[in-house]
């Protein structure tokens, strides 16, 4: 039975696709990049922000710091608000914690937006400890994540579990040889999701607690 639970942010807790797609396109238009609509972006949700400016426009260096900084401005002005909880996670946080579960979030994002996020939706007194990257662009791998949380908090892997929406939160817990749970409900889809074989799958957050308690 699992007594640690590392959650992903973005695509697990809380749907951010408007505020996350809003800021691309106003870090693009800034750098002087012709912006897709936000449909076209979704695959931004998940990763880190610098990999996925490098790898889909092939900004890197200076040019990628400057998206990110243009990014950024927005985000934390209107995009962090442009955001909701998925439907059923707090009944599942509640429950969680009634069970003496020890709660972590472990995400890309960092830790700066992370932190006002969760406390923007009341959420943040559920987590033992809130872990994303860094403003300077370090530790923004998820592997990186996931054992900072274990190291800080000594946690048995063994009773440690990681849940996340994309390949990242998978590869990530297999890394630091915890199990995992890849969600359907978030921004991976199914073929991402089982590409990565995670220990479990879920399509729901209702289902999330077949697998927990």
């Amino acid at each position: 039975m699992y007594k640690n639970i590392l959650f992903d942010l973005d695509g697990t807790i809380t749907d951010p696709f408007l505020g996350i797609t809003n800021s691309i396109i106003y870090s693009l238009e800034k750098m002087n990049i012709e912006a897709p609509d936000n449909n076209a972006l979704k695959h931004f949700i998940g990763p880190p922000l610098q990999e996925s400016y490098e790898t889909n426009y092939n900004l890197i260096g200076d040019d990628n710091q400057a998206a990110v900084q243009h990014y950024r401005a927005y985000f934390s002005e209107k995009g962090m608000y442009e955001n909701k909880v998925y439907p059923g996670i707090e009944i599942l946080l509640n429950t969680l914690i009634s069970q003496q579960k020890q709660l972590y979030i472990a995400t890309s994002k960092p830790t700066h937006f992370a932190k006002p996020i969760l406390e923007h939706f009341n959420l943040a007194h559920y987590f033992n400890d809130i872990i994303g990257s860094n403003l300077d662009g370090t530790r923004t791998d998820k592997a990186e994540v996931i054992a900072t949380v274990i190291s800080e908090h000594q946690l048995d892997p063994k009773q440690t579990i990681m849940i996340g929406d994309r390949k990242h939160d998978i590869i990530g817990a297999q890394k630091n040889n915890i199990d995992s749970i890849g969600v359907l409900y978030g921004y991976g889809g199914q073929e991402e999701i089982k590409d990565a074989s995670p220990t479990h799958t879920i399509a729901t957050v209702d289902y999330l607690l077949d697998v927990l308690i």
